[in-house]
């Protein structure tokens, strides 16, 4: 790993690094220059199994060769239903492969939103993970009628199916095999016939203001902006990275799977989400791009670490943050960090802040990315004490991923960092709304006309939604989104992002939402950390028989109110936060209130607790 004062190994890279001007010929052409080297890992039955560049283009080509003999043909939508696995990288890339178009759903979605994401996105053929994912296909099946076929990965429980509308990814392998060796040229006509200007992916956005909208992106934005990627925060096939936000989502689409694919960088996925803290610590990632939500997450894991200690732990890690500390401030000011301070800081690391980074699995790591979500500005400064340079990084659905990022030689927390080199990025003087353009920028929503009109303007600007600042030095700061700023019942503005980003920097504060718009003071609905305040509730005998008694504790309630007394002396007065309520459950990314990328929902929050929004002022 680098350290703090000197990251020349985090120089951008300018160059091209793989030939092609679309999905399938970087593909290919990665296969033809790395062939035996591995690309991913995957861990099945306490083993990872390891995937060769060859052995990924053989199963691709195998499963491409099957969709053409199930009569799949080019501009044709096919969907995949499933968690981020590498079966799902292969399903994509044999999509892609033979011309079509890959449209990715998320595994947490209900029958109904199967249903119409399938139907809108015309979607003949689907691929999806195992029998409970099969279940929702089948439910809806009857309303689809260009749904052709349906693609199981795991047949697991599903060996007595005899349906002609259900193959296995090994039988439809198989088809393929026989296929390729009927038609040894098809493929490769159809990889060489797709153009740049092809419709390639769908994403679909969250759908929290009403029915999801299905962002359109061709082959060249996708290329073009994957290789604008390493300008920002370069990889190459020494590094080691993680897979497992959901491959549907943008970020992990362009940021996983495609610039892995560009740069060569080994893409290990995890068992499962539950299982990602565990499979951190076992790979050691070289870059980590996470959300805002497992970085907290972390950071919480080692307080409890640390908690659980004895003192003399404690106090080498307060000495050794406290080393840590001071180096990332002269770092983060520019000034030069003494000969002395980088000596406490060898010593630091080795009685102290090594262990945390290896608690959380980063001990290898160049650096970190966030994004997605805002981050608090204390959590980035708090890794950049343990010696780890976290990067955060914006952009949105629409903008392919990632339009601006914070460089590693001038790192400033709280930003989101200038433009990147590949768009242009700017404040709306009128509104303070920032708007993207580029070829970067989306084609537009499927099948909505008049949402493409009011997004993209007659210049070809994006109107993002967020509002934002730049400073003097060109570098971008999120306040809020448009929608989500706060005019209270006496007319004051407020961004409640501000407000929420200083209380998840609490170990005892998972999620929060902010309450006040039309109303004569602030208010917030709070998410615990279930296994901080846990922590907290058996070191001091409080009783609690689940999750819910422990919202409803006296003591917990004193906990949580202290920690908003320390965030509302940061703020104005008429910003501070008078009351409060906690969530009675623990949600995780099933639940309607979270979006996949584990932030809450702000108004189906505000909807689904209206009643006790309103005893809030009363």
């Amino acid at each position: 790993m680098s350290n703090l004062w000197d990251l020349s190994r985090l120089q951008p890279n300018n160059t091209v690094v793989l030939d092609g001007e679309t999905i399938p010929a970087l593909f290919w052409n990665a296969v033809e220059k790395r062939g035996p080297k591995v690309w991913m890992r995957q861990k099945e039955y306490g083993i990872w199994r390891t995937w060769t560049w060859n052995q990924t283009a053989d199963a691709v080509r195998e499963i491409a060769g099957g969709l053409m003999s199930l009569g799949f043909e080019p501009g044709q939508t096919a969907s995949i239903l499933s968690n981020t696995l590498i079966e799902w990288v292969l399903a994509d890339l044999a999509v892609l492969s033979t011309g079509g178009v890959s449209n990715g759903i998320y595994p947490t979605d209900a029958a109904s939103q199967v249903q119409y994401l399938c139907e809108d996105s015309r979607t003949t053929l689907l691929f999806v993970e195992d029998d409970e994912q099969l279940d929702k296909a089948l439910e809806v099946r009857d309303q689809l009628p260009l749904l052709r076929k349906i693609v199981v990965f795991d047949m697991d429980g599903l060996r007595e199916v005899d349906d002609d509308g259900i193959i296995s990814l090994k039988k439809l392998r198989a088809l393929g095999r026989d296929y390729i060796a009927a038609h040894p040229q098809e493929l490769l006509k159809r990889s060489r016939a797709c153009k740049p200007e092809d419709l390639a992916i769908l994403v679909y956005t969250s759908g929290t203001t009403g029915k999801p909208k299905g962002a359109m992106h061709n082959h060249h934005g996708l290329v073009y902006t994957v290789r604008g990627y390493n300008t920002l925060v370069a990889q190459d096939d020494t590094d080691e990275r993680m897979c497992f936000l959901p491959l549907c989502h943008i970020a992990e689409r362009m940021g996983g799977e495609y610039f892995a694919l560009y740069t060569g960088s080994i893409l290990n996925f995890v068992e499962n989400p539950e299982t990602v803290p565990e499979n951190v610590r076992e790979i050691a990632p070289t870059v980590f791009t996470a959300v805002p939500r497992v970085w907290e997450k972390f950071y919480s894991g080692v307080m409890i670490a640390l908690k659980e200690s004895g003192k003399l732990q404690q106090l080498a890690y307060s000495w050794g943050i406290g080393v840590g500390t001071q180096i990332a401030d002269k770092v983060l000011a520019g000034e030069p960090v003494s000969t002395a301070l980088k000596v406490k800081f060898t010593i630091a690391r080795w009685i102290a802040l090594n262990n945390a980074r290896k608690l959380i699995g980063i001990h290898r790591a160049r650096f970190c990315v966030t994004g997605a979500a805002p981050i608090s500005p204390e959590l980035v400064k708090w890794y950049l004490a343990l010696g780890v340079p976290m990067l955060e990084v914006w952009g949105m659905t629409e903008t392919c991923g990632a339009s601006t990022g914070v460089p590693a030689l001038r790192m400033k927390p709280g930003s989101i960092g200038p433009a990147a080199g590949y768009n242009e990025v700017k404040i709306d003087p009128d509104t303070g709304e920032i708007r993207v353009r580029g070829p970067n920028v989306f084609m537009g929503y499927l099948n909505l006309p008049e949402k493409t009109a009011e997004t993209i303007d007659a210049d070809g600007w994006l109107h993002t939604g967020d509002v934002g600042t730049m400073d003097a030095d060109g570098y971008f700061k999120i306040t809020d989104r448009m929608k989500d700023i706060i005019i209270t019942a006496g007319g004051k503005n407020v961004t409640p992002s501000e407000l929420e980003n200083e209380l998840k920097f609490s170990p005892y504060v998972t999620d929060a939402v902010v309450i006040g718009d039309k109303r004569p003071y602030l208010t917030v609905i709070i998410m615990i950390d279930q296994e901080n305040v846990e922590k907290y509730a058996q070191d001091n005998d409080v009783p609690f028989s689940n999750y819910a008694s422990l919202t409803h504790a006296t003591e917990v309630q004193t906990l949580i109110q202290a920690e908003i007394d320390r965030v509302n002396k940061k703020f104005a007065r008429v910003e501070q936060i008078k009351k409060f309520f906690l969530l009675e459950t623990q949600l995780s990314a099933e639940d309607e209130e979270l979006t996949p990328t584990m932030k809450l929902k702000r108004k189906l929050v505000e909807k689904k607790y209206a009643p006790q929004i309103d005893a809030m002022y009363r």
